[in-house]
Order: C-alpha cells, then sequence, then structure tokens
C-alpha cells in the first residue's frame, strides 16, 4: 500500500506540472488518529508552484480524490500542508482475516528473495567462560538471522572460535597448576600469575607447542576444548539458538599466515620482526598480522575465514555481529580484505554492537571477575519464580515459565534499543509484568490466549465482517507488522520490532480493560474475538523474530 500510494502522489505531481517528482515520501503518522499513512509532498513542492503548502495540498487532494485507490477511505490535509490518507474499514477487515488465515507466516516479506546470508555471531572461546557479552552478541545474531530469514534470505548461522591462543595456553597453564579447577577458574589462575616474567615464559611454550600439537598437552587440551563446546551447547538450547557451521582459530591459522605471506610485498610489510598491515595508509592504524614468533594473529585467520565461509557456503552477504569494542580492529582487516579479495569485501557487513553490564560495573575475565550467562539467566529465573509463586500452576509449569521469562526478560532488554549502545541491566525493570519489559509482552500474549480459550469455551466464533462499525487502532496498527518486519530487516535492527510489539501489547491492553470482549449478547463479540486472535498470532510471531518464548500460560 505504502508503495502504491508513493505511485500515485507521483503521478498527480505530474498531472499538475512536476516533470520528475523524485522527492516523494509515505510515512506512517506518529499518532494513529491522524491516519494510517501521511505525505509532506506539498512542502516540499510548494515553492515551485509559488503557492503556500497548504494551497498545494488542496490541489493534490482534488487530484487525488479522483483516482483515490479502493482501499483509502479518507483523504485530508493536515497541519501545514501534510496530507493524511485513511485506509477503509472494510480493507482492515480483509487483513484482520488474512492474518487468521496465514497465522505463523503473517509478516513474511520476500525482499531478500532466496538471498544466501552467512551470519556470524556469539563467537566464545573454549577454555573461558560464556559470559554476558556472548549473550548479548548472540541474542542481537540470533534476532537478526531470523528477521532476515523472515524477509525471504536462505539464512546460515555461523560460530567462530579462539580454539588456540595465549588465552589457551594460559588455562592450560592454570589447569597443570590446579586440576581440580574449572576451565573458567584456570584460565582466570593464568592470566593473573603471568605478571610473572617466569611463569609468562612458560605460557608462551605452552602456545607454542598448542600451536605444534605437542604430544605432551595434547590430550589435556582436547578435554579442555570438548568440555567448553559441550558447555556452549547446553547455553544454547536453553537461548533456542543454533549454528550451521563452526569455525575454529585452529583451521584458519595455517591457512591465514599462507595468505599473509602471499601478499607480504603487496599489502603487508615487515616490522621489527613481525608482518604488519600499514593503516595508516587508509585512515586507520597499523596491526600485527604475523608475530615476531611466526605465528598468525587472529587478524590473519579472520582473512581465511572470509575465504574458508564463502567456500562452504557461497554467500551473497556475511553478516559478522561483535562487539563495538573491535570496531577499529574490524576496519583494519575489512581494508586488508578489500584490498586481497575486494569482491568477499563488498559482501561483509560488520554490525557492532555495545556492552552489557550489571549495575555492579564491567566484568572482567583477566581478573576471574566475570558474568556468566547461566549466572544472570539464574538469577532472573529465581526472581520471576518468586512472583509466579502464588498462581495455580503445577511446579513443572512454574519451572517452565520462570525458564521462557527468564530468556525474554533478558532478550528484551537488549533488543529493545538501536545495537550499538551499551546496556545496564535493570532487574526491576526488566522483570516488570507491567510496562517497557519482555514479560509484559509475554503476559499480553497469555491475556490473548485466556480471552480466546474462554470465547470457545462459550462457544462464540470469530467473524471478520460487521456492516456498520468505525476501525479501532488496534487493527491499523495489525496492518503495519509486514512493513516493520521489512524495515528491521533492511536496517538489522531488531528494536524496531520490540517498539512495535510494545505498542500493540499497549493498545490491546487497554482495548482488554475497556471492552467485554466475550460476551454472548453482544453482535459485535465475534469481530472481538477475531481481533483478539489476530493480536496473538502478531504478539507470538514477533516474539519468535525476537527469539522470545510465547508462553501459554504465566
Amino acid at each position: 500500500m505504502k508503495k502504491e500510494l508513493k505511485n500515485l502522489i507521483e503521478e498527480m505531481l505530474k498531472k499538475v506540472g512536476i516533470q520528475n517528482p523524485t522527492n516523494v515520501s509515505v510515512e506512517h503518522p506518529a499518532d494513529l488518529s491522524y491516519g494510517d499513512y501521511s505525505s509532506n509532498v506539498a512542502l516540499v513542492y510548494s515553492k515551485e508552484f509559488a503557492m503556500s503548502s497548504n494551497d498545494l495540498a488542496l490541489k493534490l487532494v482534488s487530484e487525488l480524490e479522483k483516482e483515490r485507490l479502493p482501499e483509502i477511505e479518507k483523504i485530508e490535509i493536515a497541519g501545514r500542508g501534510f496530507i493524511n490518507f485513511s485506509l477503509a474499514s472494510s480493507f482492515l477487515s480483509k487483513t484482520i482475516a488474512g492474518i487468521n488465515k496465514n497465522g505463523d507466516t503473517y509478516g513474511k516479506t520476500n525482499i531478500f528473495n532466496k538471498e544466501k546470508t552467512i551470519v556470524e555471531y556469539t563467537d566464545p572461546n573454549p577454555f573461558k567462560e560464556f559470559h554476558i557479552g556472548h549473550l548479548m552478541s548472540n541474542t542481537i545474531g540470533e534476532a537478526i538471522s531470523r528477521v532476515i530469514e523472515y524477509n525471504g534470505a536462505e539464512v546460515k548461522r555461523a560460530c567462530y572460535q579462539g580454539d588456540v591462543g595465549l588465552h589457551v595456553a594460559k588455562a592450560v597453564w592454570g589447569k597443570l597448576k590446579n586440576p581440580d579447577a574449572s576451565w573458567g577458574e584456570a584460565y582466570a589462575l593464568g592470566a593473573i600469575s603471568q605478571a610473572d616474567a617466569r611463569i609468562k615464559a612458560e605460557i608462551i611454550d605452552i602456545n607454542q607447542k598448542i600451536y605444534e600439537k605437542d604430544p605432551s598437552l595434547f590430550l589435556l587440551y582436547g578435554e579442555g576444548k570438548k568440555e567448553s563446546l559441550e558447555k556452549f551447547e547446553e547455553i544454547y538450547k536453553r537461548l533456542e539458538t543454533h549454528f550451521d557451521y563452526y569455525f575454529f582459530e585452529s583451521d584458519t591459522g595455517k591457512f591465514g599466515k599462507k595468505l599473509v605471506e602471499k601478499y607480504k610485498e603487496k599489502i603487508f610489510e615487515k616490522s621489527e620482526g613481525a608482518v604488519v598491515f600499514k593503516g595508516e595508509k587508509y585512515g586507520l592504524h597499523t596491526r600485527v598480522f604475523i608475530n615476531s614468533q611466526g605465528l598468525p594473529t587472529y587478524e590473519a585467520k579472520e582473512l581465511d575465514l572470509a575465504k574458508i565461509k564463502y567456500e562452504k557456503y557461497p554467500y551473497d552477504k556475511s553478516i559478522v555481529v561483535t562487539a563495538n569494542e573491535v570496531n577499529e580492529y574490524f576496519k583494519v582487516v575489512h581494508k586488508a580484505l578489500e584490498l586481497m579479495f575486494p569482491d568477499l569485501a563488498k559482501k561483509t557487513i560488520h554490525i557492532s554492537h555495545g556492552m552489557l553490564r550489571l549495575p555492579e560495573g564491567k566484568m572482567s575475565s583477566r581478573t576471574g571477575k566475570v558474568i556468566t550467562a547461566e549466572s544472570l539467566i539464574g538469577e532472573v529465573k529465581e526472581r520471576i519464580k518468586e512472583k509466579v509463586s502464588d498462581r495455580k500452576l503445577t511446579e513443572e509449569e512454574k519451572e517452565k515459565i520462570s525458564e521462557q521469562v527468564a530468556i525474554g526478560a533478558i532478550k528484551y532488554s537488549i533488543l529493545k534499543q538501536t545495537s550499538g549502545k551499551d546496556i545496564i541491566f535493570d532487574f526491576d525493570k526488566s522483570l516488570s509484568f507491567e510496562g517497557d519489559s519482555g514479560p509484559y509482552l509475554q503476559y499480553t500474549h497469555t491475556r490473548a490466549l485466556s480471552v480466546l480459550n474462554k470465547a470457545k469455551e462459550e462457544k462464540i466464533p470469530q467473524n471478520t465482517y460487521l456492516e456498520v462499525r468505525l476501525p479501532s487502532n488496534i487493527e491499523r496498527l495489525l496492518y503495519r507488522f509486514p512493513e516493520i518486519v521489512e524495515r528491521a530487516g533492511r536496517e538489522y535492527e531488531p528494536h524496531y520490532i520490540t517498539t512495535y510489539l510494545m505498542e500493540l501489547a499497549g493498545l490491546f491492553n487497554s482495548f482488554y480493560a475497556k471492552e467485554k470482549i466475550v460476551d454472548s449478547s453482544d453482535p459485535q463479540s465475534p469481530y472481538k474475538v477475531t481481533i483478539t486472535n489476530a493480536v496473538a498470532i502478531v504478539l507470538k510471531n514477533g516474539l519468535a523474530l525476537l527469539g522470545i518464548p510465547a508462553p501459554e500460560k504465566m
């Protein structure tokens, strides 16, 4: 509809004298009372006609009325020449019918028509804890994957993990010193102890041996990697995420080094025994790609990773989700990639996110003060259990609901704003069943289901047609869902969906408070039930795109 209106306005501009109208916008008014669509075209072109924006709006509306689309019920002028369009109630009724018919597929678009996309996110390193930074990357990466998939793309999910490097050597050193320590504790011990020059030398020696696959460390190293990866899988299951490909640094190191050496004279330079990329030539900074010990750095491995990904899955787009702490690092790597493989660089999109913190401050794996994903989920879950302790639910239901609501609370708090911002997780606000929170959306969904169950008990059928009625704001908002999904996909920003769902939930809860939806004596009750069913569908679909569970009971 938005495209049709834009095309119609352009045709009307041509009729009144604009040869090539290229600056026509059609948007939704911020206030639903102003209609469903609005255009400022009269303000934009009034100077060309040497008339006021209001007079031009009158002229355009006169022409638009002659060619009015059947889906448009009313065209009005507002403010200083804005033209507002209201959708016909019959059209909105058909939309509601379409939502109920399409169910889980309502909101899907085809804007990325089978476009092959690989999304890399989470990237936890074996031998270290899965902390809340990984939780943030996982939440954003999974939501982006789901949204672009819903927009028609073919999506593969990838996880890149550092199974070699100094962090592994520190963990192995710590485990050798304290076999009873967990791998996370062993890493922290190694990280703290390396301040001693002798111990640091031992860790560097272990690092070299791991790269060379020294048999004396192979068994311990293998046990640590296996244990870490199994632990990660448990967390992925709780977060309802999965990966199609797992890539490891141990696989990218050898060929990453060869790539750098191949382009050493053309793109890289020798410096103090290392091979570096002089980023200053491109307004960036210098980074080491092969260190003075002859080992490939993370940067070199990243170059090979782009190549390996394409060999595994010939993508049209490669999306990489990381914390914004590595923004400058990624710019250098991307520039080197551009010089080596320009086609792959064009396909690569970097999306960075801020940090997730608790009120007490930032975590540090180096000092052992790590806030793990499990500990955060566990604490939120316990607080939710307290909230539902008096509900008439079985213990099994309370356990399941507490898990679902905890995951929803955390994910919503991450996704409700643009990806680049830092987040301080506020327990009280994030766990509230009222207001801007995941539990509020989940509770609204269960409320809608409760109404539908009651309607079923009282045998009130659904009906999408009423002869005389005024469309509600709920219907107008439900109609917009596919547009919201499309925008979230184009901009890789799931927060458009959270904002939309919150507005929809608010409208439905007001509707629920003011109206008696299930009423066998009310001829409008079937239609109210139909709207409720459409709300339940859209809330469930929207939550699914965010990776948030939609409980049936709360």
